[in-house]
């Protein structure tokens, strides 16, 4: 890794060098901060968790081939080569930064209340149509994730497409400095992490903290021109954003819009003077609007129109992300990763729009703040208005949602169940094979379990 000498790392980190005399001027090959995956000549970190700390295996890791590891204390890299510092969480984003400084290519961040990891994939498939591009593995998109990203990039990728998640203030300043992006895209701001952030106009304020860090000279924002909030953000750093929505008055925008069922979403795509016909593979109208940030995106990285077309066009489901699959009895949604108001009614319309029986399997959204029980009510009476046939709700908030549907005159089958537990042994009496069964809730109820025991 080009300039990761002992010397510079620690001056990144602000550490202190200690039996390093033998490896100066020596590059380390890798970064990892997992002791299962240590390769000769490597940087370990050692991280400290709920249930462990990484120091304890400083032994094994070095013994094991790594050249340098980092160390809040010393008693634990006794004897090896290592550079102490006060804490290795704040290290590895220095560290990343300083490597990240050193790279050549561009990198295009993704942030957002909803979408940014539907959005980071289908911004990699148009660029990868021209360009070697790194993307985001997984949701390693945190204070830790991102770092680690930063580091799997090698002179052999052109472009990175890094997304940046945050649930408190101050958080994106610390991503953005690390990973400062030449472009950056934020896909909407929405009701989520409320516990912390108050209102859309504190998500707003978190979201934005970004732009202090987009490059200078020659950086882009592009932004979600349909959102009330993303779209009064008149300059940054001097230079207008490139806004993406429904809206003909922008950019980059979407007509001629036509639903396909599970199977996508028809559309035309414009762009400046220009326009083209795609069909968006995975379903859903928040799904046009990853494509029009795809497209927003691979137009300034100089990608043909065909280009663009063929990367929409590519782009797969994640596991867990509005994943579509047959089984011998039921089309299964897995959309269960996470939720939050925004993305329940995003997939539930898609759910409506489906052709046959549906059941929407609905369970509680996390970090919502005070008003949690009025914010999930408002997904029942939204869903109300749909023709679902079945809702089958998990979970103490989801009794609100319950109340929303009934408010609403739902004439829908409702049942619910305090735990996971609790459905799974009558979930096959609760369904008709060729149902079309949506599993949805926040990542913390485990709604993994559905999918499984329906797969």
């Amino acid at each position: 890794m080009k300039s990761m000498t002992p010397e510079n790392i620690a001056k990144a980190c602000g550490g202190t060098m200690i039996n390093c005399e033998n490896i100066l001027g020596r590059e380390v090959t890798a970064v990892t901060t997992d002791s299962r995956t240590v390769t000769k000549g490597c940087l370990y970190i050692p991280m400290k968790g709920a249930k462990f700390d990484g120091h304890a295996f400083i032994p094994q890791v070095m013994e094991g081939g790594a050249l340098l590891t980092l160390t809040e204390r010393e008693d634990a890299a006794e004897g090896f080569a290592c550079i102490k510092v006060k804490r290795t969480d704040i290290a590895i984003q220095r560290i990343a930064e300083f490597y990240r400084m050193g790279l050549k290519i561009p990198v295009v961040g993704i942030t957002g209340s909803v979408g940014k990891t539907s959005t980071k994939e289908m911004v990699a498939a148009v660029l990868s149509q021209k360009y070697n591009v790194l993307k985001t593995a997984g949701n390693f998109n945190n204070n830790l994730g991102l770092p680690l990203t930063i580091f799997r990039i090698t002179e052999e990728h052109d472009i990175a497409v890094l997304e940046m998640g945050i649930s408190h203030f101050g958080e994106m300043t610390d991503l953005a400095r690390t990973a400062r992006p030449n472009t950056m895209v934020i896909t909407n701001i929405g009701t989520c992490h409320l516990e912390y952030l108050k209102d859309r106009d504190g998500v707003f304020e978190a979201k934005t903290e970004c732009f202090e860090y987009v490059d200078f000279a020659n950086g882009t924002v592009v932004l979600n021109g349909d959102d009330d909030k993303l779209c009064r953000v008149d300059q940054v750093h001097g230079r207008a954003p490139v806004f993406y929505g429904m809206n003909p008055r922008l950019r980059v925008y979407a007509d001629n819009v036509q639903p396909q069922g599970l199977k996508g979403t028809a559309c035309t795509i414009n762009i400046d003077d220009r326009s083209f016909d795609v069909t968006v593979p995975v379903p859903g109208r928040h799904m046009v609007m990853n494509a029009l940030a795809g497209a927003a995106v691979g137009s300034l990285y100089g990608l043909t129109d065909e280009e663009i077309k063929a990367g929409i066009e590519s782009l797969e489901s994640l596991s867990g992300r509005f994943h579509i699959v047959e089984t011998d009895k039921y089309t299964v949604i897995d959309d269960c990763y996470n939720a939050n108001p925004m993305s329940m009614k995003a997939s539930l319309s898609v759910l409506g729009d489906a052709e046959g029986k549906c059941t929407a399997i609905l369970g509680d959204m996390g970090e919502l703040g005070e008003d949690e029980a009025a914010l999930h009510r408002e997904v029942g009476t939204y869903a109300g208005g749909l023709p679902i046939d079945r809702f089958i709700l998990v979970g103490g908030l989801s009794k609100n949602i319950e109340e929303g549907l009934r408010e609403e005159g739902s004439r829908a089958d409702i049942r619910w169940f305090d735990s996971v537990e609790a459905l799974l042994p009558e979930l096959p009496s609760l369904l008709v094979p060729g149902d079309i069964v949506l599993v949805k809730a926040s990542h913390f109820m485990g709604f993994d379990r559905i999918v499984q025991a329906l797969v």
